[in-house]
């Protein structure tokens, strides 16, 4: 671990628990939150109904966590404002605008309209994420990815404030018609993209379980694999959910945890079940 400032060593500090370790829960979700309130209408989901449900997940979750993870548009200020999230609980604000720009085979994240570190470092935030998909293997893409990064982390530096980084990968050409070929480069593209980010002047990486358990299930291959991430990983790391269910989430955490992750930073793996409660009573 490269050294760090007192104020992003404060900051991390603040994001994880009495032991060190990062158990966060992400509700930073705009476009897939929309989706899953209403699947066949999400455009009809409305501001007020985005932020209600922010809240209601903050003030269940935040005080069994060491830090939540919020957008800034409706979440982060509202849960403030509105006492869901505790005073001893941290906070993390995602700083990238929804979706991509581009195809679906070459994703250009964007920073977020009105938003800058230095307004999220003003809200009283522990920590600045991004999140940017990301393909290691086409190499002019890959650069203006790490460019944004690296435009960011020195605006995290300027402003000593912890600096999380989510690259997400995805597939492109045969791999979108032969999921089984985007899952046998899964570990290939994990490691080397956490190799590449962690090159930046990051802190943490969340990082994409370097496997698909569908296809790979032997426990011998995937302790390697994220040992191998481990290795490859310049910062600590913490793994993601991904979307996928909380049984799947558990074996994945408790594999890379044993493996070298300094935790988890986990989303609707955790509350997706509740978007199904339209009244909580």
């Amino acid at each position: 671990m490269r050294g760090l400032t007192i104020g992003k060593l404060r900051g991390l500090q603040s994001i994880a628990n009495a032991d060190g370790i990062f158990t966060i829960c992400a509700m930073d979700h705009r476009g897939s939150l929309r989706r899953m309130i209403a699947r066949d209408s999400p455009e009809k989901v409305s501001y007020e109904e985005m932020v209600r449900r922010k809240v209601e997940l903050c003030s269940s979750l935040a005080p069994q966590a060491s830090a939540v993870l919020l957008d800034p548009i409706y979440g982060a200020a509202q849960c403030i404002s509105q006492g869901a999230l505790p005073g001893g609980v941290g906070l993390l604000v995602s700083i990238e605008a929804t979706g991509y720009e581009g195809d679906p085979e070459h994703r250009v994240t964007r920073l977020l309209d009105g938003w800058s570190v230095a307004k999220i470092k003003r809200m009283g935030a522990s920590a600045v994420k991004i999140l940017v998909y990301y393909r290691p293997d086409l190499a002019e893409l890959s650069g203006k990815q790490r460019d944004t990064v690296s435009r960011v982390a020195r605006e995290c530096l300027d402003y000593d404030i912890p600096f999380l980084v989510e690259p997400i990968s995805y597939p492109v050409g045969g791999e979108l018609s032969e999921p089984e070929q985007f899952a046998a480069r899964k570990a290939e593209l994990v490691i080397r993209t956490a190799e590449e980010m962690t090159a930046l002047p990051i802190d943490v990486l969340k990082a994409e379980f370097p496997a698909d358990l569908r296809y790979t299930t032997d426990r011998r291959e995937l302790d390697t694999r994220c040992r191998q991430l481990s290795q490859a990983s310049r910062v600590p790391w913490v793994i993601l959910s991904a979307g996928v269910d909380f049984e799947t989430f558990f074996r994945q955490v408790e594999i890379a945890c044993q493996a070298g992750a300094s935790g988890f930073l986990g989303g609707r793996a955790i509350w997706q079940e509740a978007m199904e409660i339209e009244d909580p009573g």
